[in-house]
């Protein structure tokens, strides 16, 4: 490879990627609170200490200091070196590493996620809107869905007409060429703008981080075709995501189990008979992404589709996908229900004993594969044994070396009467993108003193009908760095080591980290920079670092402080979990500088004071400035 790496293409890798999605992979990880946490996988420990911030995509541990971003987790677990870590990275969002100088940065999709969800908010006002919410209530209503899960899934409604969206949120043509690249809006060949969504229930299709990324729509009328997707977008590629994944992983922290269903109402229904281990695909076939994504989280999926020629022809197409993922300890079945009968229906009809007994009874991928390929074939005939043969081998071939393609190789030797059969030699087989090794590394951490620390859970208390009613209002490490032990840290809101008071550099570091793009639009007097307090320089490096870089993430702000002396007082401040939405920290933050600014003024007048006030007009001056910064 000629040239760095861009680090903008390195931004782009941390950005798309979910950190607590990766290192769940490899170490199990509990909700607490707005972030997950584990016992650490660097140092041994009895009691949690190891944090991983979902919001900021970055880990900590207030044991023994281990911090990163996901490269850095790669690196340090696996023992891979920086290329090998981004790449392991990039194999999964099927991305390659730029190999020339000449590469040219993405385009910030930042704005694209915020009109997705300023789109989403307009729907689901449509569903309350008195004007607008009958239709669509009755529809949802019908089909008995609640107001609670209505609001879990953020159903809402795209009211009649050809630019109601296009009104409430293209005002400009930076905006309206936004809705153009989401998805959100289309152009005609005469140049005409149209809501692409038009009298259809609407249903968000979220990613594994929670942000919008795409819709679904539900027609009301006799418009065709009767469900419409968002196309593909910058940030939506529908043969990668799954409808229903981010709910379930909100439901469970453990989840026993997948089931793969065809629609948006199917997922909805069984999370709403307490089923909320449910996903849909989006309108393709349940593709090697979809399974390997679903096995990061649960060993066993159950594929249920409708038993027409439909529902058959797409269970094998999703069989056919499953093979090379199907290792040993994976389970897989097949469900195949009554033609004319849905999940949705079904569920409806018998409640969920009766549906968690149909999955439980489900064919195992074995005997589908079997009687799948058997069906037109009779083999008590030669013709037809070896006819089977011939069609099986070559997807057991696909199955990974172990003990499951064995079996199924005896077995198709049993059915065959061919003892002598054999496969091919397998290929070397790439490096999966999220193989944990095979034996956890052997660390010698000196063990710390156990750190627990409680996070308060949100909950909502709307249920039910609420949600419809009126709205008006770079080489390989050769081994671990021995950790030091950290101080056992406070409950105090600010992160600090042992010996320090509660520092307001500390806590404006800490809203810097939390919402750094609101801090990239703040101005700074000049002279605020020779305040002198502990830590000041890392403040106004922070700041800089974010004017140069605006658009940057908190996990690349973070990696720009891996490896630095001084960074592991930054990753402490920023693994503390804030309570404040990043909307409300803007006026947490300018409340910080005025503060800082106010110590400014009452160090230079202790100054001033010290040289025996030689200059009255700038201690008057001063004295004016104090007052008014602390009004």
């Amino acid at each position: 490879m000629s040239g760095r790496i861009p680090e903008s293409f390195i931004d782009d890798v941390l950005s798309r990627t979910d950190l607590v999605e990766l290192i769940d992979s490899y170490v199990h990880l509990k909700r607490t609170g707005k972030n997950y946490s584990a016992c650490c996988p660097f140092h041994q420990e009895k009691t949690p200490s190891f944090t991983v911030s979902p919001d900021k995509q970055f880990y900590y541990c207030f044991g023994c200091g281990a911090s990163g971003n996901a490269v850095g987790f790669l690196m340090e677990y696996t023992r891979l070196s920086f290329i090998e870590a981004l790449e392991t990275l990039c194999r999964t969002l099927g991305l390659e590493i730029p190999r020339d100088d000449n590469f040219k940065p993405r385009q910030d999709y930042q704005p694209l996620y915020n009109v997705l969800e300023a789109a989403t908010a307009f729907y689901e006002q449509q569903l309350r809107n008195p004007q607008t919410k009958d239709r669509p209530v009755n529809y949802l209503k019908s089909r008995g869905l609640s107001g609670q899960t209505a609001k879990q899934f953020r159903v809402g409604y795209a009211p009649h007409g050809w630019d109601n969206l296009i009104n409430q949120l293209g005002k400009d043509d930076t905006k309206l060429n936004q809705l153009m690249q989401s998805g959100l809006a289309v152009e005609n060949d005469k140049g005409h703008r149209y809501d692409r969504f038009r009298d259809r229930v609407i249903f968000p299709i979220r990613d594994s981080r929670g942000r919008v990324i795409a819709f679904g729509g539900r027609v009301l009328g006799d418009d065709k075709p009767k469900y419409l997707n968002s196309p593909e977008t910058p940030v939506f590629h529908k043969g990668r995501e799954l409808y229903g994944l981010y709910e379930a992983k909100q439901a469970s922290n453990k989840i026993r189990r997948f089931v793969i269903v065809e629609g948006y109402m199917d997922v909805i229904a069984l999370a709403q008979f307490g089923i909320p281990y449910a996903v849909a695909t989006l309108g393709t076939a349940t593709s090697r992404d979809h399974i390997e994504k679903l096995f990061r989280h649960s060993d066993q999926l159950v594929f249920c589709f409708d038993g027409d020629e439909a529902g058959r022809k797409a269970a094998w197409r999703a069989l056919e996908n499953a093979l090379p993922c199907a290792k040993d300890g994976r389970q897989m079945r097949v469900l195949l229900l009554a033609e004319g009968e849905d999940p949705d229906t079904l569920v409806r009809k018998h409640g969920k004993v009766y549906f968690e007994g149909l999955l439980d009874e489900a064919t195992p991928l074995s005997e589908y594969f079997f009687a799948h390929l058997s069906d037109d074939l009779n083999t008590s005939t030669l013709d037809g044994r070896a006819r089977l043969a011939s069609l099986a081998k070559p997807f057991i071939e696909q199955l990974p070396n172990g003990v499951f393609q064995q079996l199924m190789l005896k077995e198709l030797r049993r059915i065959t009467q061919l003892e002598e059969l054999q496969l091919a030699p397998a290929e070397p087989a790439p490096r999966p993108a999220h193989e944990p090794p095979a034996a956890p590394p052997a660390l010698n951490y000196d063990a710390p003193p156990p750190y627990t620390e409680e996070y308060p859970v949100s909950s909502s208390s709307d249920h039910n009908e609420a949600y419809y009613s009126d709205a008006q209002n770079e080489a390989r490490p050769a081994k671990p760095k021995q950790r030091k032990k950290l101080p056992r840290p406070t409950s105090d809101a600010t992160s600090r080591s042992a010996h320090d008071h509660p520092s307001l550099v500390d806590s404006t570091i800490r809203l810097l980290l939390n919402a750094p793009r609101q801090a990239a639009t703040m101005d700074l007097p000049a002279d605020l920079r020779e305040l002198t307090l502990p830590r000041i320089d890392i403040l106004w490096e922070l700041f800089d670092f974010i004017r140069q870089q605006p658009e940057a993430s908190t996990a690349a702000i973070l990696g720009h402080w891996q490896n630095r002396e001084d960074g592991e007082a930054v990753f402490r401040l920023a693994a503390k979990e804030f309570l404040l939405p990043n909307d409300e920290q803007t006026p947490e933050l300018s409340d910080a500088v005025r503060r800082l600014y106010l110590q400014k003024v009452e160090q230079d007048l202790d100054q001033i004071i010290a040289d025996g006030v030689k200059d009255k007009s700038r201690f008057k001056e001063l004295l004016h400035l104090q007052k008014e910064l602390s009004n």
